[in-house]
Formats: structure tokens, sequence, C-alpha cells
């Protein structure tokens, strides 16, 4: 076989495999070194569009009272995307998502054992959504509290452990208030901010005065949730950290990400999937969401909640 046969064979058949997998739709096996890889092709038709998958809002639970608070749970990852993963000596595996779900449906339970305040999750079971809805879900529900849960992953460095609150950069803010006003230019009124009919830069600086409002307050809620959890949660040095995270760019939510400890630490782990400890975490970021939800309406919100306790 000539060096130039050789050459077009190399070429050729791949392209033909393609080819095929747009035609049938198939899995194409590749053994590579000894194991089987597949390579899905997820080919449109001429002219098709992938489907959008539709945001569908969850139900709420709690008083039949549209002016009672409403506080959104996300619980991160889901379905296909496992999150950080950790595993015990005995080889179990343990998923973040669903630590998360566990966490999410924990704290649901605990306020509404308290009463007083609606809740909703962006998911309640083990399901993929898109990154973008999680938010989203808040303000169409138009939300007073928005919190993401979350597990870390400290790879090898099993002595790693601590829980952390992140709110959202003010870097991030100014990019995400520009992007949210040339979206959303035509809503009537954003956080009591009328919005609509105005130029890009003027709907520009709006937004950002309603997202400095949101991120105040998330701000306030997140030093709750340290205060509330001394002497009860282990906190990582410096717990209270600010990043560009997609699920905290509402502007007129306040919104926080709990990373609520480490799946690779013994420690963490052990309260992050026992009753017990879910309880914890529960009974913090309930006794903090109440007294944030206090102050908010002792502040004018026009909202009732119940009183702070302390």
């Amino acid at each position: 076989m000539s060096y130039r046969t050789l050459l077009l064979i190399v070429l050729l058949v791949p392209l033909a495999l393609v080819g095929g997998a747009r035609v049938t739709g198939q899995a194409i096996p590749v053994p590579v070194w000894g194991r089987e890889y597949v390579l899905r092709f997820a080919v449109a038709g001429e002219g098709e569009e992938a489907p959008a998958v539709p945001l569908e809002l969850p139900p709420i639970a709690g008083p039949d009272d549209p002016s009672r608070p409403l506080v959104v749970i996300d619980a991160g990852h889901g379905g296909r995307d496992p999150g950080a993963i950790g595993t015990d000596p005995e080889g179990r595996r343990f998923e973040e998502k669903a630590i998360t779900l566990a966490l999410a449906l924990a704290l649901r339970d605990e306020l509404l054992r308290q009463g007083g305040i609606r809740v909703a999750l962006t998911r309640s079971d083990d399901r993929i959504l898109p990154l973008a809805y999680r938010p989203e879900i808040a303000r169409r529900l138009e939300a007073s509290l928005f919190i993401s849960i979350h597990a870390d992953s400290a790879g090898e460095k099993e002595e790693v452990s601590g829980a952390s609150i992140y709110t959202l950069s003010n870097a991030a803010s100014s990019e995400a208030a520009a992007r949210f006003a040339a979206r959303e230019n035509d809503a009537d009124r954003l956080n009591g901010i009328t919005i609509a009919g105005q130029s890009a830069a003027v709907s520009t600086i709006l937004v950002e005065l309603s997202q400095q409002r949101t991120q105040e307050e998330a701000l306030d809620f997140a030093a709750l949730v340290l205060r509330e959890g001394a002497g009860t949660l282990p906190f990582i040095p410096q717990p209270r950290r600010a990043a560009a995270l997609a699920v905290l760019r509402a502007p007129d939510v306040p919104s926080v990400l709990f990373e609520s400890g480490f799946v690779t630490n013994l420690t963490d782990r052990a309260r992050l999937t026992t009753r017990e400890g879910r309880a914890q975490y529960a009974q913090v970021l309930g006794r903090a969401i109440r007294i944030h939800l206090a102050r908010r309406s002792e502040a004018g919100s026009g909202a009732s909640a119940p009183g702070e306790s302390r």
C-alpha cells in the first residue's frame, strides 16, 4: 500500500463515520489504548434549530397570601451534572447535586414549619436546570430572596473544610447591569424604578441603582448567615466572598450563593449527609432569613414578616 493511499484512508474514514452519524444518529465507538470512548454527534437537519427547554415556574408552598415574603431556594447542579464529588475509604460516592437538594428540602421544611414565609424550589428532584433559569425563576416569582446552595471539592486536600457565602462582585454587577438593561428595556418597572422608554445609557444607570440596592440587601443577609452560624457551623477563613457568578446576577432580587462545605472533607461530609447535620444548616439559614425579612419589612418594603428574634 502506497503512502498516498494510506494517507487518504486516514483522512476519509473519520469523515465517513461522521457522515454516517449524521444520517443514522448512532454513536461511534472509538477505541483508544484499550479503552472505548463513545462520541455522540447531535446534528440538526437543514434549517432546524435545537428545541429550547421551556422555563416552568415551580409551585409555591406556604401561606396562600401574596403579600407574604417569598424565598426561592436553588439546589445547585442536578441531572447529568453531579457537581463536586467526594468518596470515602469504602469507595462510596457523594455527589454535590444530591447534597444540595437534601439541604434545600431541609431548609424549605424549616421555613414552612416556622410559618409566615412562602417558599419555592428551583428544582425538587434530580433534574438538570439551565443556569440562567435559576435566578430567572426568582425574578418571575418576584421573590424577596434567592439562595443558591452548593458544596465544594478540594481535590486531594482532604483537610480543607468549612462553609462560605458569596455575593456578586462589583465589577460583575456593572457588566450584568448593562446586559440586563439591554434585554429588559421594555419592562415596566424594575425594583420600583421605571426603565421603559429610557435610552440604553439611562436604563443601564437605573438598573445599576436597582442592583446596588439588592446587593446591599444580599450583603446584609450574608452577614446574618455568618452571625447566626457562629459556634454552630464551621466556616472557612474569610468566608464572605464576592465573585462573578451567573446565578447572582438578577438585579432586582437579593441573591447569595451558600457553599455549605466540602464533600472531600470527612467532617463536612458527615454533617452534609446526615439528617441531624442538615437540620443545623436549615436552622442557621432559617434564622438568618427570618431576621433579614423582618428588617426588610421594617424598612418599609410593605411585606409582612415574622419579627426579629434577637
